[in-house]
């Protein structure tokens, strides 16, 4: 026992070392070279099959293909070892084939004497199905079927890029998950090309043990006959068993390994292993057992027929069936009854009785309440978590939690969403269906239920599950329904962000910004600002999109400005000149050169004189003039969109409040600027420009 673990722990240094491989590769080219005795002979061809069989055993017992993802390095290791281990036992039967059917070895001796009983006719026979089997069936199989999982897994990326993005954006996953799941889709590719030329080399390894049983067969005839002067007879029987013999040896490690090449390019990933994969799918189906055990029966009876195989078949059958029909009826016997519910007494309506609005609720149907029971396995709780989490860290505050409740109102299928008890977004969704989104350019029709994908609005379809990877191939986004729900909360919680930020969560936010920096905080309320002002001018910030996380340089600039006025408006538009570089980094990335859309100096100085002539601020331009303004705007943001780049207007100070306004609704894609918003470090470069004689008549 401690030799076996001394020997365990010196091969585990070699492979720490590195030096595995380079041993076994030098092992193999000794075998080509130089003479093997038999004895070692025996060794190697046992080694051979035990590692087979080893492979064939963690095939069947990987949950995954990707958890043997070094299956094709390691078939193609095992077949240079098998061709490797031909051309040595080659050598040796040719060479000493003529003393004896041992003198090629004891394992050669036994599979050609034992296994075909010394008869060369029938051994070359069953070395033909064997090779039939491994050459037609198996290999040719398992590389057609490498070849079209390589083709639809590489044309899968880019969907399975594009969902692992939305899931990204809707805060289901963070960074170090999608960038796990981009790993994963990669590791799969480069596993399904490896595995479509591995298979190759079974196919080849099959071929070449064709060939090489006709040469030895010839070669040992050859010699026998001429060199050793021995009969044709003797020489055909000796040197026909003893080469039948080697091919068998080396041809049932390659149809293990062949078959180990099929298992593992048919798995589907699952969290079972194949054999309880398969007591449940083969034999979880009680009525398919009796139907069966009856067909049997009925065999059984005919006369003629083997009836004792058929009728033990039969009875194994109806008793297997009775087993788990048994078990299944514990199972649901063992599942607590319901408590029966007592109606409380009648009481006295107080205050408590009256509900208070919820800030963030979540209505579903009664078919869409087991994705949101944790206890059926629901999952859509976790992705709202995931909706709050992402959003609170990239708003600046703490987003409220989402009531979920069933409403038996609604149709079976349909959620609502609602804010302070009034209802922002509505849709239907089908939890055993996935929605395939229509991005824009998609290849290829799919069946499903057209629909319209609810936070983006983009045209979609309802599809089976089995079809996601044909989806993805032609070009659409699949998401499942968990996803569809959680995006969709996502982009109107974003768009209502300034409706969720009230007075209690502005002065957390305070709070915690007093543990910094107490003296600003005391400066600022009540002395500067009141907390009313302060939480209008957030909610502005919020309503133009601009996150309010760099809570210390809003509360400096409010604080300095605070003085002069007490509008909101005024306070807000200092606020975003201090928070410029946000801002239009937040448009434009790190580009140096932002590309933004002017209007003609005309129509801004007589948007100015508007402005300065109305004491409310609102402009009251001609009706005429602004539908036309807002053509020509709408027209130059859908350029910038439609070539890659950010749609900015850019406006003096004193007009780009009133404009944001105008467009927030009907062009969201379009951003206002202020000249003083943009940093010295950035350049401008003028695209468009808007409001000229001819674009306005």
């Amino acid at each position: 026992m401690a030799e076996q673990v001394a020997t365990f722990e010196t091969i585990k240094a070699i492979g720490r070392s590195g030096l595995g491989a380079p041993i076994l590769l030098m092992v193999m080219m000794a075998m080509i070279i130089v003479p093997l005795a038999p004895f070692m002979l025996d060794v190697f061809f046992s080694f051979n099959i035990s590692l087979a069989l080893v492979v064939l055993l963690v095939t069947v017992y990987s949950l995954r293909p990707l958890d043997f993802g070094l299956f094709p390095t390691v078939l193609l290791v095992t077949t240079l070892l098998r061709l490797a281990l031909n051309v040595a036992s080659t050598r040796v039967v040719l060479l000493e084939g003529h003393n004896g059917g041992d003198a090629a070895g004891q394992v050669i001796k036994a599979f050609g004497e034992f296994v075909v009983g010394g008869n060369y006719a029938v051994g070359i026979i069953v070395f033909a199905i064997l090779v039939i089997v491994n050459f037609v069936v198996i290999t040719k199989g398992a590389t057609r079927i490498s070849e079209v999982s390589a083709r639809f897994t590489l044309d899968a990326m880019p969907g399975k890029q594009m969902a692992i993005d939305a899931d990204l954006n809707a805060g289901l996953i963070d960074q170090d998950q999608a960038r796990t799941r981009r790993e994963e889709i990669s590791a799969e590719a480069e596993f399904y090309g490896s595995m479509d030329g591995a298979s190759k080399f079974v196919r080849g390894d099959a071929v070449a043990g064709i060939l090489i049983l006709f040469i030895n067969i010839i070669g040992g005839l050859l010699i026998g006959t001429l060199q050793h002067d021995l009969s044709f007879a003797q020489a055909a029987k000796i040197y026909t068993l003893l080469t039948i013999g080697d091919g068998l040896v080396a041809q049932i490690p390659a149809l293990l390994l062949s078959t180990s090449a099929g298992i593992i390019i048919t798995r589907v990933s699952s969290s079972q292993n194949m054999g309880e994969q398969v007591l449940k799918q083969l034999f979880g189906n009680v009525r398919s057992l009796v139907v069966t055990s009856c067909i049997l029966f009925i065999m059984g009876i005919i006369p003629g027929m083997p009836n004792v195989a058929f009728l033990s078949l039969s009875f194994l059958s109806g008793g297997l069936a009775w087993l788990i029909y048994r078990k299944q009826q514990r199972v649901i016997a063992e599942v607590p009854a319901p408590v029966e519910h007592v109606e409380p007494e009648a009481k006295e309506l107080n205050w408590d009785d009256v509900t208070p609005l919820d800030p963030i609720g979540l209505e579903v149907g009664y078919r869409l309440i087991p994705m949101v029971d944790k206890d059926q396995g629901g999952q859509l709780m976790n992705r709202i978590k995931g909706v709050r989490k992402k959003l609170s860290q990239e708003l600046g505050f703490l987003v409220p939690p989402v009531h979920i409740r069933d409403n038996l109102e609604l149709t079976p299928t349909t959620y609502r969403i609602t804010l302070m008890g009034v209802t922002v977004g509505e849709a239907e969704v089908y939890p055993d269906k996935e929605m395939a989104i229509n991005p824009g350019q998609v290849f290829g029709e799919i069946d499903g239920l057209e629909a319209r994908d609810p936070a983006f609005g983009l045209d979609a379809l309802w599809i089976d599950p089995a079809n996601r990877d044909q989806a993805q191939t032609m070009g659409y986004t699949v998401v499942d329904a968990n996803t569809v729900i959680a995006t969709h909360l996502s982009q109107l919680l974003q768009s209502h962000a300034n409706e969720l930020l009230g007075h209690e969560e502005v002065q957390q936010l305070l709070d915690k910004l007093a543990v910094n920096a107490p003296k600003l905080v005391e400066n600022l309320i009540p002395d500067t600002l009141s907390l009313g002002v302060v939480v209008k001018v957030l909610q502005n910030l919020l309503l133009e999109g601009v996150p309010i996380r760099d809570m210390r340089t809003i509360a400096e600039t409010l604080a300095e400005h605070g003085s002069r006025s007490q509008d909101p408006d005024v306070l807000t538009a200092s606020a975003r000149v201090s928070l410029g570089r946000l801002i239009v980094q937040q448009i434009n990335g790190m580009g140096g050169e932002l590309p933004v859309i002017t209007l003609d100096p005309n129509l801004e100085q007589l948007l100015h004189q508007t402005v300065q002539a109305s004491e409310s601020g609102a402009v009251a331009v001609e009706p005429g003039l602004a539908e036309r303004l807002h053509s020509a705007l709408s027209e130059s943001a859908q350029k910038q969109e439609l070539s890659g780049q950010p749609a900015v207007l850019l406006v003096s100070a004193a007009i780009r409040s009133m404009l944001a306004r105008f467009v927030r609704h009907t062009i969201p894609s379009l951003h206002v600027l202020a000249y003083n918003e943009i940093t010295s470090d950035r350049q401008i470069k003028i695209v468009a420009t808007v409001g000229q004689q001819a674009e306005l008549v």
